[in-house]
């Protein structure tokens, strides 16, 4: 199933990059779970060498995956991270990232604990109003790294608007698209030039797999890439790429639940008279809401709240209060889950810098679940009280 058919979102879930077994007809991708491929002569094989290389099942998800974002190449790795790391590596001593200040703390801890040492500089700023992301950009600048929306504060960056500062000053643009997924924005078609997943979130699905993804329209970027995979060998396995390939066959049916119960749950958040502040695209004060309106299709199932007793404490109390929505690292599982990013996710990232984000003590992330909404709202009340 071509990147060009005409087919809609939910169609290209279930079919593409997906074809019946060629040996036994079976509908479903068969796990090739093998090292090796055997050769009539050397040289001689049937597109399959070494499974670091390529693999059948990976490669069915990573034609999936493209599919999706509208690209012509994707490419699978052991994690998000790993998916990271093979972008960066892309890049040379001496050369600039601009990256929103706003961001996954792994991704920041990457960036700033084991790149900065390699001679790449990341300058981390302000993304909300792309026009000032021009003035940060040098004769060394190769990348500008976004997150849209972000994590934890939900910030909406204009994609669109940064795309044409970053060709008008021949800089590559790559999005971080795990919060939205391809169901609620594609990057490519606002003028990225890559988009990175942690397939680990939404796109698996079910909170049982560790990958990363990217993809890309530039055939150049995407050969580069593709030597990086192989050379660096930071490879999902065919089990979790088969696992993956069974979620993103509901992945719409999914992320229209959460963003049906994520709507739910941040308006009887911003009534609740403990919580100061939610912070969610959909709501029309939002910051930058006409932006998610236009570049996004719903609003998504993340949420960050902060309380009136802006303490660790307050926030650790009704994190514990929870039944439903489970303390626990990562997000995009069908069950719903809380966190506290100050100590968990974005603990790598120091304090000083996370109180220029907004990103408080009292700070608790929500991973609204595709459960029963009355039940979520339920678990709400109860912990708030």
């Amino acid at each position: 199933m071509s990147k060009s058919s005409k087919y809609r979102f939910g169609t290209k879930a279930i079919h593409a990059g997906v074809e019946p077994d060629s040996a036994t007809g079976a509908i479903m991708t068969p796990i090739y779970q093998t090292s090796t491929y055997v050769q009539s002569a050397p040289g001689q094989h049937k597109g399959y060498e070494y499974s670091r290389s390529q693999n059948p099942t990976r490669e069915a998800l990573e034609k999936s995956i493209a599919a999706l974002e509208n690209a012509e190449f994707g490419f699978c790795f052991a994690s998000g991270l790993a998916a990271i790391d093979a972008i960066i590596k892309t890049l040379k001593p001496g050369d600039e990232v601009v990256s929103t200040n706003d961001l996954y703390g792994g991704t920041y801890r990457i960036f700033t604990n084991i790149f900065k040492d390699f001679g790449i500089h990341f300058n981390f700023i302000g993304m909300q109003d792309a026009a000032t992301i021009a003035q940060h950009i040098t004769d060394k600048t190769k990348l500008i790294w976004v997150e849209t929306p972000t994590n934890p504060m939900m910030n909406i960056i204009d994609v669109k608007a940064v795309s044409e500062i970053a060709k008008k000053h021949k800089v590559l643009l790559a999005v971080d698209n795990t919060f939205s997924t391809p169901y609620l924005q594609n990057p490519l078609e606002l003028g990225a030039d890559l988009v990175m997943h942690s397939v680990t979130k939404y796109i698996g699905g079910h909170s049982d797999v560790i990958m990363g993804a990217l993809a890309t329209n530039d055939e150049q970027l995407a050969h580069r890439l593709k030597f990086i995979q192989n050379a660096s060998g930071a490879v999902p396995g065919p089990q979790d790429c088969f696992l993956v390939l069974r979620g993103i066959k509901t992945l719409h049916l999914r992320m229209q639940r959460h963003c049906e119960n994520g709507a739910a749950v941040a308006n009887f958040l911003k009534s609740h008279p403990k919580v100061n502040k939610v912070f969610w695209p959909g709501f029309q004060t939002h910051p930058n809401h006409e932006i998610a309106s236009s570049q996004m299709h719903d609003f998504g199932g993340m949420i960050s709240f902060s309380l009136k007793e802006n303490t660790k404490e307050a926030a650790t109390e009704i994190l514990k209060r929870f039944k439903l929505f489970t303390l626990a690292e990562s997000l995009g599982g069908v069950e719903s889950l809380s966190g506290h990013p100050a100590t968990m996710t974005h603990a790598s990232i120091p304090k000083a810098e996370r109180d220029k984000i907004g990103l408080s003590d009292s700070l608790i992330r929500l991973s609204v679940g595709i459960e029963d909404i009355e039940d979520l709202i339920y678990d709400l009340k109860q912990a708030l009280s």
